[in-house]
């Protein structure tokens, strides 16, 4: 089996993450040739996967763990919190794991900002992924930290490859 690949993207709401985290997935698979997994967190609980008074809603409100599977697709429910180790189970076959969010996992992680940093990421930070918009000579950046192009996936992608945690 090949080795597994995790890494974790944070920042702020509006900071090009997910936009990111998009633009690596689709030149991983395209490119690459690599299975995917991506897990992202939803802090706010925002997220909407159905509607009252669907099955698969009413189901998931028992409280239970439910799966639904379809021709194209199988979503898993769950209403209990999962540690990381959980949801890698839950992704069969992957070779690199992508997390949005969860700042407290033991992942190698790049933080992603436009127009200001903010300095209470320093120390979950392994990388800062930027663009033209913040001027990082107003900051004093931890020593240890690398720095990438938010706009270049490839450079992005680069750095996972060298730095991701095998899971």
């Amino acid at each position: 089996m090949n080795k597994r690949l995790a890494v974790a993207f944070t920042g702020p709401s509006n900071s090009g993450k997910t936009t990111l985290i998009l633009k690596v997935a689709r030149k991983l698979i395209h490119e690459h040739q690599k299975e995917v997994a991506i897990i992202k967190h939803d802090p706010k609980d925002k997220a909407r996967f159905d509607v009252e008074r669907k099955d698969s809603y009413k189901f998931s409100d028992t409280g239970a763990e439910v799966i639904v599977t379809s021709p194209n697709r199988t979503t898993y429910f769950s209403n209990r919190r999962s540690e990381l180790d959980d949801m890698i189970r839950l992704f069969d076959k992957f070779d690199i794991l992508l997390v949005e969010g969860l700042k407290n996992l033991p992942l190698p992680r790049i933080s992603v900002f436009r127009d200001s940093i903010d300095k209470d990421y320093f120390p979950y930070m392994n990388a800062l992924a930027v663009d033209e918009s913040v001027n990082l000579s107003k900051y004093a950046l931890p020593q240890d930290v690398d720095l990438l192009d938010l706009n270049d996936a490839d450079a992005v992608i680069q750095w996972i490859f060298k730095n991701a945690k095998e899971v």
